[in-house]
This record gives structure tokens, sequence and C-alpha cells, in this order.
């Protein structure tokens, strides 16, 4: 069969246009930690001083210095190791170029992250504000803990009966091959403590689809944005949730619709906080129970 030259060189534009966001992102993120630097070995000879900032919690990034510059008595902003100070224009080039490279691939995770940073403050603080009136989301926040393969151990749930929750997770993990380390760390959310609230979220996430049961291709990511959108009010899982579905075949575009999205929709409606659970706690309760307590109602038999 002959091919179309139009939409050989479409393609070609698009794998180009890629390639230049994707150098200028890395570029802008260079930039402003060059910029950081700078600003911190200036300040050193011009009357600066450094002040600790705040603790973020066990397990969590250790905090850095936080700069003041002299200029009156305005409190520093708050800062953590990983942390990338930007201005409000870097931030907004930050969130365009990160949402063109996430709807183009989904799995930028990179790219989902720093679209999540730099458009979800309002969000971001609302949940940390959920978080502080419920007794477990304020402990959660007051602990700080941390989700990773050095802060649980993976062989003791792999021995709980199945059909606990700790049993499923990592069954979940296992049978979708990824691993909890894999989330990024926070960089652009200037404050720390909204910054752990963030990480917190995603660190959950890989929960989220253990209590759906929703598998981590294109159609069960897609359910759990839907699930999220509605949670959390995070611009990210908007975006996520409406253009996940341009990747999706015909078929599992019209399960998506008919079946999932109005689950989905439903259950985070109906559903308590999912950043007010202390899940790490729950291992041994049974999955059904955690549903249950939670809100979360039965997943719809999918036709495959």
């Amino acid at each position: 069969m002959r091919r179309d030259p139009d939409i050989d060189c479409a393609v070609r534009l698009r794998g180009e246009a890629v390639v230049v966001m994707g150098t200028v992102l890395r570029s802008g993120v260079q930039g402003l930690t060059l910029t950081l630097c700078r600003g911190l070995h200036g300040l050193s000879g011009r009357g600066g001083r450094l002040i600790p900032g705040p603790r973020l919690g066990a397990g969590s990034v250790r905090p850095v210095a936080t700069v003041s510059a002299g200029l009156g008595e305005a409190e520093p902003s708050r800062r953590y190791q990983s942390h990338i100070p930007s201005s409000r224009l870097q931030k907004l080039l930050l969130a365009s170029g990160s949402a063109l490279m996430a709807l183009y691939n989904p799995y930028r995770h990179d790219m989902v992250a720093v679209l999540g940073e730099t458009t979800g403050l309002l969000a971001i603080r609302k949940l940390r504000d959920t978080m502080q009136n419920h007794p477990e989301g304020f402990q959660i926040l007051q602990e700080r803990p941390r989700i990773s393969t050095s802060t649980m151990d993976l062989v003791s749930l792999r021995e709980l009966p199945d059909g606990t929750f700790g049993r499923e997770y990592v069954r979940f993990l296992d049978v979708n091959k990824v691993t909890p380390d894999s989330r990024m760390p926070v960089k652009f959310v200037d404050d720390e403590e909204l910054a752990y609230v963030i990480q917190r979220y995603r660190e959950v996430h890989d929960f989220m689809h253990t209590l759906l049961g929703m598998p981590t291709n294109i159609l069960g990511e897609v359910a759990v944005k839907w699930f999220e959108a509605v949670q959390t009010g995070l611009p990210m899982c908007i975006l996520g949730a409406v253009f996940g579905p341009l990747h999706l075949s015909a078929r599992n575009i019209q399960v998506l619709v008919t079946d999932l999205i109005p689950w989905a929709v439903r259950c985070g409606r109906t559903a308590q906080c999912m950043m007010n659970f202390y899940y790490e706690n729950r291992w041994e309760q049974s999955l059904e129970s955690l549903r249950e307590e939670i809100g979360i109602l039965p997943c719809p038999t999918v036709q495959s």
C-alpha cells in the first residue's frame, strides 16, 4: 500500500515537536536550579542570611535552609531538599509544556508530576485543610509517613491471607509489574506542608488502583483519574480524565463512557476523602471491609 506523504510529514513533525518540548522543559529545570545556586552564592556577599526551614516530618524529604535577603521582615518561603524555587511565569511555562507532553504520552510520569505541582495549588490547600479536620488525616500530616520499598515490608505483606488489603496491594504490584519507588519527588510546590500533601497523593495512587480494582493500562488509569478528579479537584486529574480517552480504542471508549465513568464519578462523590486513611495501618484489614468503610462501590463487570 502506498503511504500518504502528508501523513508521513504530520507524524514526523509531531515527533520533532515532542523532542523540542522535552528539550525546553529539561533546559527550564536546569536553568531554575542554576538560578537558585547563583542566588544563594550572591546572598553570601550582600548581607543575606540563611534561616532554617521547618521540619518535614519522619520519613519525608529533609528540609534545607530557606533564603532571606534582608528585604524587611516578611516571612521567608519554606523550602525542602528537592525544592526548585520558581516564579509564577516559570510555573506557567512549566505547566503549559508538561500539559502538552502528558497529553501526548500519558505514561510520561515526570511530566504528569510537573503538571500536578504547577496547577494544583488551590486543590492541594483544600486537601490539606480536609486532612487537618479529620483525626486520621491529621495524624498523617503530623507523622508524615512515606510509601516505598524501604518503608514497607513487602515480604511480610505477601504472607498475609488472601483478601487482606496488604496482600491484595502486593498482588497488584506483582501483576502489573510496578513499584512504589517510581513516584517522583515534589519540586515546584513552594510550601513544604503542601509539598507533602501532593507527595502523599502520588504515593497512595496505587492504593486507589487496588481499592478500585483497576489495572495500570490506559483504560484503568483513566477510570482512576475520574475518581481522583472528583475526590481531589486537581486540574491534572481532570485533564487526565477528559483527554486520556483519546488514546483508547472505540470499544474501550464505549466501555469507559457507559460503565466506568458513571461508576467512578459515583464512587468519588460518595466515598470519604481518600487522603484521610492511614493505609499503612490497614494491611491486615480485609479489602472488602476497607472499601465499605471508605464508601467505594462495587466495580461494574466489564466485558473484555
